[in-house]
């Protein structure tokens, strides 16, 4: 698309998540105008923020922010693996190896690079950066030929690159110059909670630690000397010790850059040249540089709205974050330090339950100026708000931190001034929800899509949601919480109800607490809570009007009409006679075969008449059900464990095994997966699963509520050492609460974030049985236990039920007329394209 020559030409160098920020917002702005984007990088933008999640599944297109057919939609013309070498600011151009753009307007995102500290030996193979994509490929390569890495760094990126070498498999050690992690964020004793937390998950922390040189090992690829003549032997050293901007093309067409670095701006964002505009981590304003996403966000607003001829400036930013750090939560907001003259604060340290929370306050003790918490950040979004609205604070101030203190204050929606942020990466206050609200927004989801709050890194969901039932209900609009229109109740009410009362079908709940006929809603969130408290078989004649496609027909249909063969392997172990059977299987009837993340194999491209041979086979074969299709329990991963591992020390494999077939017939309110890792080398890679198990010792550690979807998140340590019968407990618990307690479609990871008092609370319903629940809670799961079928068993032994996979309902006849292609030596279902272009053949049907 060529631009029209009457609109300005807006250049913009660099395409990170600041860069295409500031694209996204100039394209909402409708300003008519010419965008060239040129990307270092040969691919467009994508997440930084959740980089380790590659190392737990994700891939590029999973941390893809945009595309090439989003960017033309809009009419952005776009360059990739498009390096700029020179700017000449006289004739308004830009320059790389192969093209010369010219621009009215030009806009410098160009970011950061790593600080690599210059130690003799640095560049050596396997000595490596966490950046890009590229660097993440570089570091899954090193990691299949190493057994060891460490991280030099102990900020926030060098945990988060730690992280990531854990989640590959190696042993992981964390090198930091400071006497403590995360110096610029927390106090001392945060620090050293946190280094305790972090040891605790398996990653040996050094700190005071200057490395000398990194010469060759005797027992690793390399030791690294450090100045006190003590050494550590590793096979990867990871960089990660901080950012440097980018600055090199401000320096070339001499622009103001600061003596430490970095392109001198003013609070319009621009340069020493009016006509460049510098943003993100490449930009220094009042000689500060901005390493969070949110300030980036906040200059790409401001010079958005200076293009296009509104007003904005930036006037700096709060630094305070929200994280979890392998699954440890911390959080730090203002002045953690206590550094204001003046300052007081109160500190709060559970040592048994390995939490530290510390609030800064002025020398009324009226404001937060700071706050560090480690080990449990639920007060975070309260303090957040004291601190950045002058909030004054309630008479014990102190009362904000102790979990014991009388009546703790909160801090409600009503409470925040209308010039409160509540949405930080996108900037978004309580004025501009109400203001929403005010134009027609009626629902969370329409308020997100109007002002983008909470699409960020997510961490004000919970506020965002508070603030808009808040605000509808004071413009006299019921804020339901009905499951849909034709019960007034919320699904954990409709789970109760029927446990309670014994109702086993849907039309029985409707007619006794419902209305009208049900819906697509209603009726598949019945049909799981029926199943989860009956275990009822599922297509029996009151539960099939309730399933969607896939459970109907007991399979998941994929794009082109045909369905997924999924059967089960427990913990991924299989015999080779059932292997061969699989492999006949898929070749007597042209299935195209792949072995999934979760170790089972998928048979693709089987139509719904052949689905009941096909299951005969593999039941005869001694195969049941993966349930691939189902709201419940997909797969157990495991490693190999003390059974063939030299790591390992737990028999991993026969504990996925045995927890797979306890489970297996568990349904719930979404998929549910588990893992279960023979050491803390973890390479089941159980922290991301709903439920993880990662051997010591000693027992048993569990993990629960991560996932590794859409969103993906680490679970949180729930107890250590466990034996085996105190394990299965303790799932059972976790497991039926969650079913009793979760919304519809509801991940764990969401149901364990929405609890009032999440980690905690969960732990004391579980372990210190706090509701006096915990005996029904595993009775309830040894009754789904004992009622266990295999659904296509059960399936294939009724005639009747047969019936409902024929193509045609008066004739045993089917229709072969689906055409395939060659894929990698493998057949699949054409696409209509394919069907098209003539590259399909009909092969010939097996009897």
């Amino acid at each position: 698309m060529t631009a029209s020559t009457t609109h300005p030409k807006i250049l913009v160098v660099g395409n990170g998540m600041v860069g295409h920020h500031f694209v996204e917002q100039l394209v909402t702005s409708q300003f008519a105008c010419s965008i060239t984007v040129l990307s270092g990088e040969k691919r467009l933008a994508y997440d930084r923020v959740h980089l380790s999640s590659w190392f737990s599944g994700s891939d590029a297109s999973d941390l893809a922010m945009t595309d090439e057919e989003t960017y033309q939609k809009w009419g952005v013309n776009f360059e990739l693996d498009a390096q700029v070498i020179d700017i000449d600011r006289i004739n308004q151009t830009v320059s790389t190896a192969t093209k010369t753009f010219s621009y009215d307007v030009l806009v410098l995102a160009t970011g950061s690079y790593p600080f690599v500290p210059p130690i003799p030996g640095n560049d050596q193979p396997h000595c490596l950066v966490y950046r890009t994509i590229e660097d993440l490929e570089a570091i899954e390569t090193s990691a299949t030929q190493s057994k060891v890495g460490v991280v030099v760094g102990g900020g926030l990126l060098g945990l988060e690159a730690a992280n990531a070498l854990k989640q590959a498999g190696l042993e992981t050690h964390v090198v930091e110059f400071a006497p403590q992690l995360m110096a610029v964020q927390l106090d001392p004793q945060g620090g050293d909670l946190l280094r305790q937390k972090i040891e605790d998950l398996g990653v040996t922390v050094h700190t005071q630690k200057a490395t000398q040189v990194i010469e060759a090992g005797e027992d690793c690829r390399y030791r690294m000397v450090f100045a006190d003549d003590s050494y550590l032997e590793t096979d990867m050293v990871l960089f990660s010790a901080g950012i440097r901007p980018s600055d090199f093309l401000g320096k070339k067409a001499e622009l103001a850059v600061g003596e430490r670095g970095g392109i001198v701006i003013n609070d319009q964002c621009q340069t020493s040249d009016p006509n460049i505009y510098a943003i993100g981590e490449c930009a220094l304003w009042e000689n500060r540089i901005f390493g969070l996403v949110a300030p980036g966000y906040t200059m790409a607003r401001t010079v958005a709205a200076q293009i296009a001829g509104g007003e904005g400036a930036f006037t700096g930013a709060d630094m305070s974050t929200k994280l979890k750090l392998m699954g440890v939560e911390v959080g730090s907001i203002g002045d953690a330090h206590g550094k204001t003259p003046g300052a007081l604060s109160y500190t709060y340290h559970n040592q048994p339950d390995g939490v530290y929370k510390k609030l800064v306050v002025d020398a009324t003790q009226k404001h937060v100026l700071g706050a560090v918490l480690v080990g449990d950040t639920s007060d975070y979004d309260t303090l957040l708000q004291y601190s950045l609205n002058g909030i004054e604070l309630p008479q014990k101030p102190e009362s904000l931190i102790l979990p014991s203190a009388g009546e703790q204050p909160a801090l409600g929606a009503d409470a925040l001034p209308d010039s409160a942020t509540i949405c930080s990466c996108h900037n978004v206050a309580k004025c501009d929800i109400t203001q929403a609200i005010d134009s027609g927004c009626c629902s969370l989801g329409d308020v997100k899509s109007a002002t983008k709050a909470s699409t960020g890194c997510g961490g004000c969901t919970a506020l965002l949601k508070n603030v808009v039932d808040s605000e509808l209900e004071k413009r006299g609009v019921e804020v339901s919480k009905a499951i849909c229109e034709h019960f007034d109740y919320t699904r954990q009410e409709l789970f109760h109800i029927v446990k309670v009362e014994g109702i086993r079908s849907f039309d029985d709940l409707l007619a006794k607490h419902g209305s009208g006929l049900g819906c697509d809603i209603c009726k598949p969130a019945v049909g799981s809570i029926l199943a989860s408290v009956w275990n009822d078989y599922i297509l029996s004649e009151n539960n099939l009007p309730l399933q969607d496609t896939n459970d109907t027909y007991l399979g998941n249909m994929q794009k082109d009409g045909t369905y997924s063969i999924v059967p089960r392997i427990p913990g991924g172990e299989i015999t080779p006679e059932g292997l061969i059977l699989i492999g006949e299987v898929a070749k007597k009837y042209g299935l195209y075969t792949k072995i999934t993340g979760g170790q089972r194999i998928d048979l693709f491209g089987a139509r719904v008449d052949q689905l009941p041979d096909i299951w005969q086979t593999l039941i005869d074969g001694g195969f049941e059900t993966g349930h691939a299709y189902a709201k419940g329990l997909r797969t157990v991963k495991s490693c190999v464990g003390s059974t063939w591992c030299r790591y390992g020390v737990q028999d991993s494999v026969g504990e996925a095994i045995n927890i797979e077939n306890r489970y297996k017939g568990l349904r719930g309110p979404h998929k549910i997966k588990f893992a279960v890792s023979g050491c803390t080398r973890e390479c089941a890679e159980a922290q991301s699963k709903d439920i993880g198990i990662i051997a010591t010792e000693n027992g048993w550690n569990l993990y629960v509520c991560g996932n590794g979807g859409m969103k993906p998140r680490h679970g949180d340590l729930f107890a250590t050492d466990l034996s085996t019968e105190t394990l299965i407990k303790y799932i059972d618990r976790v497991l039926m609460f969650y079913v009793k307690t979760a919304d519809r479609l509801q991940r764990t990871s969401v149901w364990m974030e929405n609890l009032e008092g999440g980690l905690d609370y969960l732990k004391a319903v579980v372990i210190e049985d706090s509701l006096g629940i915990g005996d029904e809670l595993e009775a309830q799961m040894q009754l789904i236990v004992d009622a266990y079928q295999c659904e296509w068993k059960t399936t294939l032994a009724s005639e009747e039920s047969r019936k409902r996979f024929r193509q045609f309902v008066n004739s045993k006849q089917t229709d072969s007329n689906i055409q395939f292609v060659d894929e990698r030596g493998q057949i699949r279902p054409a696409t209509e394209a394919e069907k098209m272009a003539g590259e399909a053949r009909i092969p010939v049907e097996v009897i």
